[in-house]
């Protein structure tokens, strides 16, 4: 969580991921402009068939014309195919100027019978019907002609033999008509496209004047205006956005609020202790009485150690919800031995108030992900906040499990926290009424704060064992487990 959220500060700013400005007016143009840039190319490729197309089909019915010519020609003598030319054929098929044109009369084998052997033979189908003009692109001497072709029978019988007639063309005249086409086509779009993309950009500028009325509306607010925009005044598609905005702010608002609170309240907290302080050091420099002053001096000593309690904690509570604490960089974490470690630090003051201190744990560590500096801070609040409200001759148990997810539990055998307060012990600076301990309202505030950090709860139940409170926090499942032991291990303090 913790490394998310630092990478989503790096990354912050209006700006991407590679530096660039992220503007939503780029982003709409590239994604208007970038298909029609690639459909253009598609465009002209498909002009270009098209093209194609419209130029072959009168020059086929040319080509076809001739080929039917041709054909008419065709008699026979004696049993022998023999065409009769009115007019010399060079004469026929070769006065175009552009194109040169091919002609043949062929038997069913391939035999010419007469005109241009350049033309390659072509097998005949399998059906042959009367006037079927057929076509097909060749290759004659290196240049890409256009053949049309027809079968003609010898005789009316079906068996008769079959004989090929052949008209080839170049395709020069079908170049020219084709490139004429796509030129007129083409032409146009040359300066069609920078004046769509002239209106798309005017169309554009237009649309989002709206986001920079409100951009205006937002700059032109005191700093202290944190009231929310009427989603009305906004176009719909932006409304969902400015309603998010809203709840942000009024989130902003609700933190300022309580950190306005919490100012006073701290303020507050210093005030009773400095003032008491103030006072006990007067009456120190009024004694003359070296036992009188001895108990002065303690009692600021004793004033003084719950003024430096009070600082650390609210240090502790301003930590722990600083936005740079959030981002320290998480690592694997024994819970377990962070509970030994802490119950040694307390054992002292335990012993000293005759509190039998312990822990309990599998001896196989918990390991959760967490910042060690806080989820210490926690652990000591908890225990510390134990030890302070159990009586001389208590005990203190801090215990770790792992049922399904990783399980911290203190507990104590102290005075208890009525059901009605259980939740509002969590509330700066609130204490349970009647309680006979000295403390600052704090203790269990940061517990919570460094919990929800750490994405875990924290929860107060009834010792089931007799009188005291159990804190419990429950860690987000992990998969840094090793497997649960059979039995725990009692680890005694004291």
């Amino acid at each position: 969580m913790f490394s998310r959220l630092r990478r989503s500060e790096r990354k912050g700013g209006g700006q991407r991921a590679n530096g660039q400005p992220n503007s939503l007016f780029g982003e709409i143009l590239d994604w208007m402009l970038a298909p029609l840039l690639f459909l253009w190319p598609i465009s002209i490729i498909v002009t270009h068939n098209v093209a194609d197309n419209i130029a072959n089909q009168p020059y086929d019915r040319a080509l076809a014309d001739s080929a039917r010519a041709l054909a008419r020609l065709v008699t026979v003598e004696d049993g022998k195919v023999v065409v009769h030319f009115p007019a010399p054929p060079r004469a026929l098929f070769r006065a175009d100027q552009d194109d040169t044109v091919y002609y043949q009369v062929a038997d069913q084998s391939g035999e010419l019978i007469t005109g241009d052997r350049e033309i390659p033979w072509v097998a005949p189908p399998a059906t042959v019907l009367a006037e079927e003009v057929r076509y097909r692109d060749e290759v004659i001497h290196g240049e890409e002609v256009r053949v049309a072709y027809q079968f003609l029978r010898t005789w009316p019988e079906a068996a008769s033999p079959l004989v090929l007639v052949q008209v080839a063309e170049t395709r020069n005249k079908r170049s020219d008509l084709a490139s004429r086409v796509v030129t007129g086509v083409l032409l146009p779009q040359f300066a069609i496209i920078p004046l769509a993309v002239v209106l798309v950009w005017v169309g554009l500028t237009r649309g989002i004047a709206p986001l920079s009325r409100l951009q205006s509306l937002i700059r032109r607010r005191r700093p202290t205006d944190l009231s929310p925009i009427v989603p009305a005044s906004v176009p719909e598609e932006v409304r969902p956005l400015i309603i998010a905005f809203n709840d942000m702010m009024a989130r902003l608002e609700e933190n300022l609020q309580a950190q306005q609170r919490f100012i006073a309240d701290a303020a507050h907290q210093m005030r009773t202790p400095l003032t008491g302080l103030k006072m006990q050091t007067d009456l120190a420099l009024l004694e003359r009485d070296p036992e009188q002053l001895r108990e002065s001096l303690a009692r600021i000593g004793n004033s003084t150690d719950r003024a430096s309690h009070l600082i650390n904690q609210l240090l502790s509570l301003a930590r722990a919800e600083a936005s740079f604490e959030k981002l320290y960089v998480v690592e694997p974490l024994d819970v377990e031995a962070v509970v030994r470690e802490v119950a040694q630090d307390l054992f002292p003051r335990a012993l000293a108030k005759g509190i039998d201190l312990g822990v309990e744990g599998s001896g196989q560590g918990l390991l959760v992900e967490g910042n060690p500096v806080l989820l210490r801070e926690m652990i000591k609040n908890l225990m510390d906040n134990a030890i302070k409200y159990t009586p001389r001759g208590g005990s203190v148990t801090a215990r770790t499990r792992h049922a399904g997810a990783p399980i911290l539990e203190v507990e104590d055998t102290g005075e208890g926290i009525p059901e009605a307060d259980r939740e509002r012990v969590f509330e700066r600076f609130y204490r349970v009424l009647g309680s006979s301990a000295d403390g600052s309202g704090l203790g269990l505030p940061i517990v919570r704060e460094i919990a929800e950090l750490h994405r875990a709860t924290v929860s107060l139940f009834p010792n089931p064992a007799g009188p005291g409170t159990v804190a419990q926090v429950v860690f987000p499942r992990s998969q840094l487990q090793p497997p649960p032991p059979v039995h725990g291990d009692f680890y005694p303090m004291g």
